[in-house]
């Protein structure tokens, strides 16, 4: 009975997006593991960008200083 617990921030996932995060992650547990469609759960949960950190960093700061480092490349 696997459960998957897919994480994303808040900035407009639409329902047909996590519609087919839903199902591809499905058919992925179906044909690597296989697992009953039937017990397989998944779940998406949206986080805020404050709540969000990479690296000990806000996420928007993180992505503004990435963007930064691209462009002296």
């Amino acid at each position: 009975m696997p459960y998957v617990s897919i994480k994303v921030t808040r900035e407009g996932v639409t329902a047909a997006q996590k519609s087919q995060l839903m199902s591809g992650v499905t058919d992925l547990l179906v044909r690597v593991l296989d697992k009953d469609p039937a017990t397989t759960f998944v779940v998406i949960d949206e986080v805020e960008m404050e709540d969000w950190a990479v690296g000990g960093v806000p996420v928007a700061e993180y992505r503004r200083r990435a963007a930064g480092s691209k462009k002296r490349s």
